[in-house]
């Protein structure tokens, strides 16, 4: 029996991703469309409450009916790990197939995808004391931007939640990471897929010119949606500029002109080019993965025609 003619019975489970802006929340709804597909989020911002502006959660109308999952159930300062959503989302692709439909995770939380995708076993975590006293020996010695580093490498979306000069909790990440599974040691190293599933992977993926045109415009029309006051009313509400979640591209830095450390037109700079370098890291974890379709959309034809054109080659 070939390996085609095994994966065929297997549950298929499409995971579609790529860098912010690129379009993948209109590609995964007409999918879903097609398919009798359910979306699970795999967007470790998106999960959060009174955060819709800034994280570009879909609103009622963008989801045309489509059941979404792991979106918009908890407060900003809730905590909300890898291990939580790698146990939710299978959970929910074991709910959705028994419903006889297709899961669809959508998102650009690398290592979220990367739970799905490989035998990482968080169930057994011990921490290593001696591997603390060195992350602790590293952080003394070379500091915390140093350290901060270290986990941008590691965890793009947890170097994007825990602010550089949080040592400590930047230090607990990477315990974390560095002893969940051997294997996550060197993410350069091939690891065991999970073979529980038949995954199909897309990569959205364009012009790096045309993608960062595309950021700076979503950046301006979450302005002119309204950015600022959802910050505000998020400090109203008495969330800690410190919390993981305010540490989200376009929520830190809207709360540093809030609080008058800069102003309005070097704030909106600093989040087009924050999106920008997140955009790049995340094309650099997806690389990650050889058993990925990677799909180019042609920023010179219109957009809905090429959406529509890569949804056609996930289904075949």
């Amino acid at each position: 029996m070939s390996s085609q003619e095994t994966n065929l019975q297997k549950p298929r489970v499409f995971i579609i991703t790529g860098p912010t802006a690129v379009g993948k929340t209109a590609a995964s709804i007409q999918l879903a469309q097609h398919l009798n597909g359910e979306i699970i989020s795999a967007d470790s911002m998106q999960i959060y409450r009174h955060m819709d502006i800034g994280t570009a959660k879909p609103t009622s109308e963008e989801k045309q009916g489509i059941r979404h999952h792991l979106m918009d159930f908890l407060d900003p300062d809730q905590r909300f790990t890898v291990v939580d959503f790698q146990e939710k989302a299978f959970e929910l692709i074991e709910e959705i197939h028994g419903r006889n439909a297709v899961p669809i995770v959508i998102g650009g939380t690398g290592l979220y995808l990367h739970s799905l995708l490989y035998q990482l076993d968080f169930t057994e975590v011990e921490m290593d004391k001696n591997l603390r006293q060195k992350l602790v020996a590293d952080a003394v010695e070379k500091g915390a931007d140093y350290m901060h580093q270290q986990l941008v490498k590691l965890d793009v979306a947890a170097a994007e939640r825990i602010h550089p000069n949080n040592v400590k909790r930047v230090i607990r990440a990477l315990e974390v990471i560095l002893t969940a599974d051997e294997g996550v040691k060197d993410l350069s190293r091939p690891l065991a897929q999970n073979t529980d599933y038949d995954f199909c992977t897309f990569v959205l993926h364009e012009n790096r010119q045309s993608l960062y045109h595309r950021i700076n415009q979503r950046v301006d029309t979450m302005l002119a949606q309204g950015l600022e006051d959802e910050v505000k009313q998020l400090m109203q509400h008495g969330y800690d500029f410190q919390l993981p979640s305010m540490q989200a591209v376009g929520y830190k830095e809207m709360f540093r002109y809030i609080l008058g450390e800069i102003g309005y037109e070097e704030s909106v700079e600093i989040i087009k080019r924050n999106s920008r370098r997140y955009a790049k890291r995340q094309l650099t974890w997806f690389k990650k993965w050889p058993e990925a379709h990677w799909l180019l959309i042609d920023h010179e034809k219109p957009r809905e025609q090429e959406i529509k054109r890569v949804v056609g080659v996930m289904e075949q």
